[in-house]
C-alpha cells in the first residue's frame, strides 16, 4: 500500500492530506485566525463547580470556559497553588495509538467527588483534549502529556507503556527496559511505534528534551498569575511530520521553500533518516489539484454519495448523533433481491468506513442498512464493517445488526468534523437544509395580498417584487388564482422579477 502525505501551505491556511492507495483517508486544516487548541496547555482557574455532574468549568483565557469531568483531574491538584493529531500512543487502550492529549483517561481519582477536589478560583495546569465543539466549551485534562517523536512523556503518571503496533515481544521488552533505566523516578514515558529498533542515546537525548520542555512549562506555570497560555502544540504541519511521517509513508510532498526548510530542520533533528523522503513541490497546478484531493473535499461535503454498483448513501449530522441511511438507487442487480441487498450494503460498508474517517465524523452514528431477511447476511454485512474499521485510528464501538437492519457505533471525537469546519448554518433556509416550494411562496403572497388594506372604492394597484421562478409560476400556472385574488381584493396586481432576489423573498407596495 502506498501512502503519501500532502502539504498545502499558505499563509492563511495550511492543509495536511493523508492519501493511501490514492484516496484521501485523513484531512487536517489550520487556519491562520483559529489555531487547532488540543494539545496546547494552560494555567486555569476554576470558575465554577458541578457536584450534579461531577465537573467544573476552568477558564483557560479563551471566549468559552473549558470542561473538566472529575476523572480527568489528577490528584496532585490538591497540593498546588489554590489559587494531538488522532491517535498516538497511550496506555489505557492496551497501549493502542492514540492523541497524547487524549490520556485523560488514564489513573482517574477513585471515589473522589469534583466539590472535594476543586474549589472556586483555584489554579491549576490543564492540557486541551478536546477541540470546541459547536457551542460547547473545550474538555480539559489535568493529565498532562507531551509527544516527542519517538516518546511520550506523562510527568503525572508512574508508567511505562509501549505502542501495540510494535508486535515483536523482545523489542517491546528492550523498550521497556531502555526507558525504565533512563527515566526520571515517578515520570511516565511511552515508547511510540517509531522508537522500534532505535538506541538507548537516542531515546535518551529526546527524553532529556520532553523533560526539559517539561520543566520549562512548569516555571512559566509559576510565573503567571491568572489563565493563559503555558504551551502551543506544534502547527499542523509539524505534527504531520511528528505523528503521521512514520516509515509506513512512502513520501512527503509540500509546496511552500519555507515550510519545507522548517520541516527539514525538524526532521533532521529527530528523524535524520526521513529527509530524502521530503519533496518539495514546484509544479504550476495547486498541488491539491494535482492529487486529485481538491476534488475529494468538495465531495466530502455533500449529504448524497454515490456507489459505484448505482446505490448510494445520505449521510445528515444532528447535534447529538449522526444518521446513515444506504439506498439501492438505480442499482437493480442480476439474481435475486437477496443478493442485490447484500452488494449493496457490503459496498456501502467500505464507503462508510472511509467517509467516517475521512470526514471525522464522531460520537454516535446510526445506520441504517437495508433490511435483510438472512441472519447470515447480517452478520457478514457487521463484520465486514468492524474489519473496514479496523483500519480507522479513532476508537470505534460497534453494536451487532439488528432485526430492523440497524447498525449502531460510536467513533472517538477529538476535534470539529470536516463538513461542520469547513461550512456554516445555511442563512437562507436557517440550518433546515428546506426550501419553501414555488407553490407554497405564491400562496403565502396571496395570504398577504388579502390582508392589504382597501382605502377607496376605485380600482388601485399593487406591485409584487418576486424572484423570477415564482414570476413564471404567477404567470403561468398561477394565472387564474391572480385574476380571482384581483376581483376580491379590488386591485390590480402587476408582478415584477428581481434576479437579485431569493427564491422565498418578495416584496409589496402600493
Amino acid at each position: 500500500m502506498t501512502s503519501e502525505l500532502i502539504i498545502n501551505t499558505r499563509p492563511h491556511e495550511t492543509r495536511v492530506a493523508l492519501v493511501e492507495n490514492g484516496m484521501v483517508v485523513e484531512l487536517y486544516v489550520e487556519r491562520e485566525t483559529g489555531h487547532e487548541l488540543m494539545g496546547n496547555i494552560y494555567r486555569g482557574r476554576v470558575v465554577r463547580v458541578l457536584p450534579g455532574m461531577q465537573a467544573a468549568f476552568v477558564d483557560i483565557g479563551l471566549e468559552r470556559t473549558a470542561f473538566l469531568y472529575v476523572s480527568d483531574v489528577h490528584r496532585g491538584v490538591l497540593t498546588m497553588d489554590g489559587g494531538l493529531f488522532p491517535e498516538e500512543d497511550s496506555p489505557d487502550r492496551n497501549e493502542q495509538e492514540q492523541s497524547p492529549a487524549q490520556m485523560h483517561h488514564m489513573r482517574p481519582v477513585e471515589d473522589a467527588h469534583i466539590e472535594d477536589l476543586l474549589k472556586e478560583g483555584q489554579h491549576l495546569m490543564v492540557q486541551v483534549a478536546k477541540e470546541p465543539l459547536g457551542t460547547k466549551g473545550a474538555r480539559v485534562t489535568s493529565h498532562i502529556s507531551l509527544a516527542g517523536r519517538r516518546l511520550v512523556l506523562m510527568p503525572t503518571v508512574n508508567h511505562i507503556g509501549v505502542s501495540r503496533k510494535i508486535e515483536d515481544r523482545e523489542e517491546r521488552e528492550r523498550l521497556r527496559s531502555l526507558i525504565d533505566d533512563i527515566r526520571p523516578p515517578g515520570c511516565g514515558f511511552i515508547a511510540r511505534t517509531v522508537s522500534e529498533g532505535n538506541s538507548k542515546r537516542k531515546l535518551k537525548s529526546e527524553m532529556d528534551f520532553l523533560l526539559k520542555l517539561w520543566n520549562n512549562i512548569q516555571e512559566k506555570m509559576e510565573r503567571l498569575s491568572g489563565p493563559g497560555l503555558l504551551y502551543r502544540d506544534l502547527t499542523v504541519s509539524l505534527r504531520a511530520v511528528r505523528d503521521l511521517f512514520t516509515r509506513e509513508v512512502d513520501r512527503l510532498v509540500i509546496d511552500s521553500a519555507d515550510e519545507y526548510d522548517r520541516i527539514m530542520d525538524f526532521i533532521n533533528t529527530f528523524a535524520p533518516r526521513l529527509r530524502y523522503s521530503v519533496q518539495l513541490y514546484e509544479g504550476n497546478e495547486p498541488i491539491f489539484d494535482a492529487y486529485g484531493i481538491e476534488m475529494e473535499i468538495s465531495r466530502g461535503l455533500g449529504n448524497n454519495i454515490w456507489l459505484k454498483s448505482g446505490g448510494y448513501i445520505v449521510i445528515e449530522m444532528t447535534e447529538a448523533l449522526t444518521a446513515i441511511d444506504v439506498n439501492t438507487g438505480s442499482y437493480v442487480g442480476k439474481r435475486n433481491l437477496e443478493e442485490t441487498i447484500l452488494k449493496t450494503n457490503l459496498e456501502a460498508v467500505k464507503e462508510i468506513a472511509y467517509q467516517l474517517r475521512f470526514r471525522n465524523i464522531g460520537g454516535l452514528i446510526v445506520i441504517d442498512f437495508i433490511d435483510m431477511e438472512s441472519k447470515e447476511n447480517r452478520e457478514r454485512v457487521f463484520t465486514a464493517l468492524k474489519e473496514a474499521m479496523s483500519r480507522d485510528r479513532a476508537k470505534t464501538n460497534i453494536l451487532p445488526m439488528s432485526d430492523l437492519g440497524l447498525i449502531e457505533m460510536t467513533r472517538k471525537r477529538t476535534r470539529e468534523n470536516l463538513v461542520r469546519f469547513l461550512t456554516e448554518p445555511c442563512f437562507y433556509c436557517e440550518g433546515k437544509g428546506l426550501l419553501k416550494s414555488k407553490k407554497t411562496v405564491c400562496y403565502e403572497i396571496f395570504r398577504d395580498l388579502e390582508r392589504v388594506k382597501v382605502n377607496s372604492d376605485t380600482e388601485e394597484v399593487v406591485y409584487v417584487m418576486v424572484n423570477p421562478d415564482i414570476d413564471q409560476v404567477l404567470r403561468e400556472e398561477e394565472q387564474e388564482s391572480v385574476m380571482d385574488l384581483e376581483k376580491r381584493i379590488h386591485r390590480r396586481i402587476i408582478v415584477i422579477p428581481k434576479d437579485n432576489f431569493h427564491l422565498e423573498q418578495y416584496e409589496i407596495s402600493i
